[in-house]
């Protein structure tokens, strides 16, 4: 199967794209209208199959496009997986002409992480970094917003 990947806000799909990310465990329940925002203010690449022209891989870019990048929300579908198509997407990204300023990139991963190894990324140490979780009612799926 080939594919193309492209970084054309306009080629997403977003049906697909909000269909994964509402089942994930980084973002279980997420709204479209939170992940149609998200795609709107990142930079984004899609993976499509070149026979169907259907999306089949996502990731985003959150950055300030000088300094700092935070990349997020990478997947491919089950059916597309183990063909190097995230690692041709995230690739693709880091090679990006409006990110070669950036000092660091960063990334959240349960089970990934030798998809990134390779591309240089590294554990964070623990101490350095801090968080704030927000409570899901902000983004998740709720009776009043379906």
């Amino acid at each position: 199967m080939e594919c193309d990947l492209s970084t054309d806000h306009a080629r997403m799909q977003i049906e697909v794209i909000h269909a994964f990310l509402s089942t994930s465990y980084w973002s279980p329940g997420i709204r479209r209208d939170v992940v149609e925002t998200a795609i709107r203010n990142s930079l984004v690449i899609g993976a499509f199959d070149s026979a169907t022209g259907r999306q089949v891989g996502f990731a985003r870019v959150i950055t300030d496009s000088a300094t700092f990048a935070h990349l997020c929300d990478v997947f491919v579908l089950e059916s597309h997986r183990g063909r190097g198509i995230s690692k041709r997407m995230v690739r693709a990204l880091l090679a990006d002409s409006r990110l070669q300023t950036l000092r660091r990139w960063c990334l959240a991963t349960r089970d990934a992480h030798d998809v990134y190894r390779p591309f240089g990324f590294a554990p964070v140490t623990p101490d350095r970094w801090m968080e704030k979780r927000m409570p899901p009612e902000g983004w998740q799926e709720t009776p009043q917003h379906r």
